[in-house]
């Protein structure tokens, strides 16, 4: 009976020894390569993303080439006024005063009408997730310091997320709830070739994170008296946020 029942011991012993040879040898490969599988996912996510922000940084043009087409599209076409005054003047200019754009209602608008005054120009839309922040504090901060030399310069534009469909009667419509009372223009585009001159002259005078062009709806600049843009905020950034940096203009003094 001991003869017959060694083998059977050393069958048993053999079958243990193949499977714990399975688990300590099979087992750590397969997690091996769920670990190498995790690292090269996160290897190529992190170079896709340096990769990405690496063409943002580039220039307006090339960053713009990669934007989502939700973001490029809708370009507006200008008068043969503003093509004129387009045409690579922007690079000269000096102040904000040299431009001119269309209020909301289709009138041309010097901008030198500001001189003097400190300006927040902000690029609009109705149907952003920060409309309902943004405008009743732009509201709020024209109220308070218009008599003190403040005017806020509101740019409806449709290039993100199409969030801007509304033609300019119904844009005007829209603002009444938020008591707007400062000055609306008609919608135009802040990015690419057809930007207009207004904004290719802002970006080049203020950098942005990650490139100039415009990030998103209520991205903001501020311009001091002399019609200089000294600093440019991002969309995240609430018009009340700003306030500590209107009054020192205000006052006369630098940022």
């Amino acid at each position: 009976m001991n003869k017959n029942s060694t083998p059977s011991s050393s069958s048993t012993q053999t079958k243990s020894s193949f499977s714990s040879l399975n688990q300590e040898n099979i087992e750590p490969k397969v997690f091996g390569l769920s670990n190498s599988l995790k690292k090269f996912l996160f290897t190529s996510s992190f170079v896709l993303i340096i990769a990405y922000l690496i063409i943002l940084a580039l220039n307006n043009s090339t960053a713009n080439f990669f934007l989502p087409y939700f973001v490029r599209k809708n370009y507006s076409k200008y008068t043969k006024f503003e093509m004129a005054q387009d045409n690579n003047a922007w690079k000269d200019a000096k102040s904000i005063y040299e431009f001119s754009a269309k209020d909301i209602d289709g009138n041309m608008v010097e901008l030198s009408k500001y001189k003097g005054r400190v300006v927040l120009i902000v690029n609009v839309a109705c149907n952003c997730g920060f409309t309902g922040s943004n405008y009743p504090q732009l509201s709020d901060l024209y109220t308070k310091h218009e008599k003190d030399g403040l005017s806020v310069l509101a740019f409806p534009c449709n290039q993100f997320g199409g969030q801007e469909p509304k033609p300019e009667n119904e844009i005007k419509d829209f603002v009444k709830q938020f008591d707007v009372k400062f000055d609306m223009f008609s919608k135009i585009n802040v990015n690419g070739d057809n930007a207009h001159p207004l904004y290719k002259y802002l970006k080049s005078k203020v950098d942005g994170t990650f490139g100039n062009f415009i990030k998103w709806n209520f991205s903001k600049f501020l311009i001091n008296r002399e019609g200089i843009p000294v600093k440019r905020y991002s969309p995240t950034t609430k018009p009340l946020e700003i306030e500590t940096d209107i009054l020192k203009l205000l006052e006369g003094k630098s940022l």
